[in-house]
């Protein structure tokens, strides 16, 4: 199991996201979400974490997956990925200041940009087969590029 969540909370074209203030990915645009607890599930976890840092309350995922990497000691690790789709009258003002960073709208043109270099570095690479279609998937992330696995 893995320690860590990111989550993806879309309404129609836009995906609220976090420009972090802390380490890791200081200043990088990315999903909200954080480590899951002890006890929990990671599915648990994202919906905790989702709640803690917007004030939205999310149900079901649209897709999820995870995206695993080799550390540098040869050891497996990764991160689970949701994605969310929020209720259309959901209205969740932004920017949002808040103690993990800023929360904002952006569009999913703008996230998937290929010059944007202000997200986080496999958002763009698995995000687009995850807002496809629905389903779970596995990623690996090596060489600087990601593949579904």
């Amino acid at each position: 199991m893995f320690r860590y969540t990111v989550c993806f909370v879309k309404k129609k074209n836009e995906i609220l996201m976090l420009n972090r203030e802390k380490a890791p990915i200081m200043g990088v645009w990315n999903g909200v979400g954080g480590k899951i607890e002890s006890g929990e599930t990671p599915y648990e976890g994202a919906v905790r974490e989702v709640f803690e840092e917007t004030g939205i309350r999310v149900g079901r995922y649209y897709s999820s997956g995870t995206v695993t990497w080799e550390t540098a000691g040869a050891q497996r690790d990764g991160i689970y990925v949701y994605l969310y789709e929020a209720d259309d009258d959901l209205t969740y003002e932004t920017p949002k200041k808040t103690r993990e960073g800023i929360l904002d709208w952006k569009t999913i043109d703008w996230i998937l940009e290929p010059q944007n270099l202000g997200i986080a570095e496999m958002v763009g690479e698995y995000l687009p087969v995850m807002l496809k279609e629905k389903g779970s998937y596995s990623f690996i992330y090596k060489d600087g590029h990601t593949y579904l696995s």
